[in-house]
């Protein structure tokens, strides 16, 4: 069966920023994959699917809408049991991509106990399946390729901050731009294989370079000034843990390579700030050293205010009442 021809990273109109994370995670997978947040229609599967060229020959495997645990990491080979009365292990999606790319679109929508299972796997490299009387492992070495879109829900943090990179996509490309993403996609439909090979020196060149800058990866250290320009910020953004330093270390890493660099630079750091710290950023808190407002002037009055203290729109505040006032009330009249 022929491979299905994909559109080329290099032709994608737009889309900077998640370009150079997708290819930053593809010379450095150690970074731990890319989440995508987006509206529909954004060309994020596209992008995805040109990360997996720029690996290499390894495969890009979507994860099936509705899949089950057992569809994920593989399960007992029941035939080879009944049949043959041996315990022989079926492998699943996590096996199918080894060497290339897991491609899950809506994450946000999977069980958080898949989406928990998935984030280990690519972070250890390693699939290892006890049950069924069933005791097996294999290497899974992928880059995970999130999709979601915030609208339809959202991500706990605990599972946001397992990916790497967060980057988002806007709805809103310039007409000039929206016209030279018609004319490539059309021209790709007409006949995708004219169209790959017009791109094809451009997609050569790419895959060139990521190659360049994984073989320079080792090379580059972790120097003192780098270590403490990141650490300070990661403090600054009040994030959780130490996966944000860590996760911005190789990223920065991984852009002073791609720059063809032999040390990291200052804007190696502020190239990748956003992509390790969006999802891991924490809103400040409100600064209880404020002093409080300052209380009302004499001759206004405070606002009216419920049982819980708290003021309600449109009503009128006390009038004061003199006491011991008389007041005359008519009696009512007297029968004939």
């Amino acid at each position: 069966m022929t491979e299905p021809v994909h559109f080329p990273l290099a032709a994608v109109v737009g889309a900077e920023e998640l370009k150079l994370a997708l290819c930053l995670t593809a010379i450095d997978p150690k970074i731990g994959g890319v989440l995508i947040e987006g509206p529909r229609g954004m060309a994020k599967s596209t992008l995805a699917r040109g990360l997996a060229d720029l690996l290499g020959e390894g495969p890009f495997v979507t994860l099936p809408l509705g899949a089950t645990e057992e569809r994920l990491v593989g399960t007992l080979d029941l035939d080879a049991a009944l049949g043959q009365g041996r315990v022989q292990f079926s492998p699943g999606v996590l096996a199918k991509a080894d060497g290339g790319v897991l491609y899950v679109d809506e994450v946000n929508l999977l069980p958080d106990h898949l989406v928990d299972l998935l984030l280990d796997v690519a972070a250890s490299g390693t699939n290892r399946i006890e049950r069924d009387g069933l005791s097996h492992r294999h290497s899974a070495r992928f880059v995970l390729i999130g999709t979601m879109n915030p609208e339809e829900g959202e991500l706990r943090p605990q599972l946001l901050d397992r990916f790497g990179f967060n980057v988002v996509l806007h709805g809103q490309p310039l007409p000039e731009a929206r016209g030279q993403i018609l004319r490539r996609r059309l021209a790709f439909d007409t006949d995708p294989a004219a169209f790959c090979a017009e791109w094809a020196p451009a997609q050569a060149e790419l895959r060139q370079r990521c190659q360049a800058a994984r073989q320079r990866l080792a090379s580059i250290e972790l120097d003192d000034r780098s270590l403490e320009l990141i650490t300070a910020r990661c403090f600054a953004a009040a994030v959780d843990g130490l996966r944000a330093d860590l996760v911005w270390w190789r990223a920065a890493r991984a852009h002073a390579a791609w720059r063809g660099a032999s040390a990291i630079e200052d804007e190696d750091i502020d190239a990748v700030a956003e992509f390790a710290l969006r999802h891991r950023r924490r809103e400040p808190e409100a600064d209880s050293s404020q002093p409080p407002a300052p209380p009302p002037q004499t001759g206004q009055q405070p606002p009216a205010q419920d049982a819980t203290g708290a003021g309600q729109w449109g009503e009128m505040p006390a009038q004061p009442v003199a006491v011991g006032a008389r007041r005359e009330v008519p009696a009512w009249p007297k029968k004939p």
